[in-house]
């Protein structure tokens, strides 16, 4: 049984701006680990406040990705029967552009899926 590499992702708070942008833009950091990274952690005095894992499928179109996964709670059961589906871009700061390609895409995906702008701290109040 292979285990999942564990990947520590950092996102930075998001930037203040035009609250008409499709988007939400922040930075956002991902880093490769090793299982010891939890001790490391908690030797600097960092405490877990949630976990999520997810499983699902990743596409690509362009410089976009997009997941489409299920939450799981205890890395198994799902914690609903809808899928979270998530649109992602890697760009430079100050590359707003990119933001109007993804509402287009967004637009395609309708009715079947509603994209909107999430901010991830919804999931520190999941039971």
């Amino acid at each position: 049984d292979v285990e999942a590499p564990l990947q520590l992702r950092y996102i930075g708070q998001p930037e203040l701006g035009d609250r008409t942008r499709p988007t939400l833009v922040r930075s956002s950091l991902d880093i490769a680990c090793t299982p010891l990274v939890i001790d490391f952690l908690t030797e600097m005095g960092f405490r877990l406040d949630f976990e999520y894992s997810t499983k699902g499928y990743m596409f690509r179109k362009g410089r976009m990705k997009i997941t489409v996964s299920k939450i799981l709670k205890n890395m198994t059961e799902p914690i609903s029967q809808s899928y979270l589906v998530e649109l992602s871009v890697l760009a430079p700061k100050g590359q707003d552009a990119i933001a109007e390609d993804m509402r287009i895409f967004a637009e395609q995906l309708k009715p079947l899926v509603q994209l909107e702008k999430i901010d991830y701290k919804r999931f520190a109040q999941m039971p």
